[in-house]
């Protein structure tokens, strides 16, 4: 799979108002700046994400994922710098 594969999947399923997918191959690293995270804990947003991926997770075609996730708000509390 590719980053950008990745990031068209998630993105069909969970509207994000940012989405950034990076990684070599085997390992992502994503960012995610959705509405649907408010409210959410952390393990309820991460579960989210890894339901947009489904069977690509079970079958290992995604082996790892580590995200950061952010509601809109939090977002816009962050530093610029620290946007990526």
């Amino acid at each position: 799979m590719t980053a950008q594969e990745i990031q068209a999947l998630i993105a069909a399923q969970l509207p994000c108002e940012h989405l950034h997918v990076d990684g070599d191959g085997r390992h992502w690293y994503a960012t995610l700046v959705s509405a649907e995270f408010e409210g959410k804990r952390l393990i309820q947003r991460h579960q989210r994400v890894y339901a947009t991926l489904g069977q690509k997770m079970q079958n290992d075609e995604v082996h790892a994922l580590s995200m950061k996730t952010y509601t809109p708000a939090e977002w816009q509390a962050l530093p610029a710098a620290d946007r990526a």
